[in-house]
């Protein structure tokens, strides 16, 4: 969501409109754009959960004074008559997770305002933009937004920072990361909070492999959260801890998949997944289930990459051995895929953007 926003703002701005953000952050870089001003909402004692109401004030507010400018909200963030761009769909999708009473008080009474406000955003855009066809699926089937509505603009990306790489920048990154020459590397991106990721499955699935003694790759997990002190021990206990590598939160995610191997994604709900369309730009098959948004991006040559149940490991074990065995296979029909998703950049969304919404 946040890369995605930066990049409409940015190329509006570099287009010549005036944008104003409403937002608890704005990158220093962003701010800086010549027609850009940043509406700072406060985030109470650094909570999402309290930070609600500032940030639906302080979008009312600069509402009432911008007059007839065209209006941007994120789902449930804000009720605009204009457009919502909508990125994630709560309805979609309930989240589980260990937690004690306290917390699970909180999310259900989250959830609620959540549903609400979704509900009532969706139900009041002229123009709903979704970031696939699944989600203008489950903005239309689950949250009751007229088909007329709702409209599909995929993610772009940044084809210099997302590319693949030559062997002699594997080889060099490798060192850098001081991940092993000879042996390859799995990657897992996603939050350890709760268990939408699919890590769980992943986990299941890697410490049966783990067990064979053909079975040499690394498992690099990129994420932190809740859960994450609980994964490590676990991985210690099953005698995996030199298998599995957590690297909690990363700021060189593009040179992690230009060094890696594969990527998983079991997850059990996405609208989108812009992690596993870079490690697609960036040449890597990634495994991602098939009800996730960026699995409309699959040719059909490609479809075993495609999970049918994110809670199937053994399915998973299959897959993953398959992709060992014969990786080559695959190779040509990823790199039309990457080719193409490349091919559409940030701004050649920005565009697309527009025209959706008939600005």
């Amino acid at each position: 969501m946040d890369r995605a926003n930066y990049a409409l703002a940015s190329y509006l701005a570099r287009s010549g409109h005036a944008v104003e953000l409403v937002t608890h952050r704005a990158s220093p870089e962003l701010a800086a754009l010549d027609r850009v001003r940043v509406r700072t909402a406060r985030k109470p004692l650094g909570s999402y959960f309290l930070g609600r109401w500032p940030l639906r004030w302080a979008a009312a507010r600069a509402v009432r004074e911008g007059g007839s400018k065209r209006v941007v909200a994120n789902g449930g963030n804000f009720v605009s008559t204009d457009i919502n761009w909508v990125h994630y769909v709560h309805a979609a999708f309930r989240p589980t997770a260990p937690a004690s009473f306290a917390r699970r008080l909180k999310g259900r009474v989250d959830r609620v305002l959540e549903l609400r406000a979704e509900r009532v955003s969706l139900g009041a855009a002229r123009t709903v933009v979704c970031n696939s066809e699944r989600t203008r699926s489950d903005v239309i089937n689950r949250c009751g937004v007229d088909p007329e509505r709702a409209v599909v603009v995929y993610y772009g990306t940044d084809p210099d920072l997302f590319r693949p790489a030559t062997e002699d920048d594997r080889r060099e990154l490798r060192a850098k990361l001081g991940w092993p020459s000879d042996r390859p590397v799995v990657m897992f991106i996603g939050a350890l909070g709760d268990r939408r990721k699919g890590f769980d499955t992943l986990f299941a699935a890697w410490s049966t492999l783990c067990q064979e003694s053909g079975w040499d790759p690394v498992l690099a997990v990129v994420g932190r959260g809740a859960e994450l002190a609980a994964w490590e021990e676990r991985a210690r206990q099953g005698g995996l801890a030199d298998r599995v590598r957590f690297l909690g939160f990363r700021s060189d995610v593009p040179d992690l998949l230009r060094a890696a191997d594969a990527l998983v994604a079991p997850t059990r709900y996405e609208a989108y997944g812009l992690g596993v369309h870079e490690a697609l730009c960036c040449g890597l098959p990634a495994l991602v289930t098939a009800s996730a948004g960026v699995a409309e991006r699959y040719p059909p040559e490609l479809a075993h990459l495609l999970l049918p149940d994110p809670d199937d490991a053994p399915d998973l074990v299959q897959r993953l051995r398959r992709w060992r065995s014969d990786s080559a296979a695959v190779r040509g029909h990823l790199q039309v895929l990457s080719d193409t998703l490349r091919a559409f950049t940030w701004d050649d969304m920005g565009k697309r953007f527009v025209q959706a919404c008939g600005a």
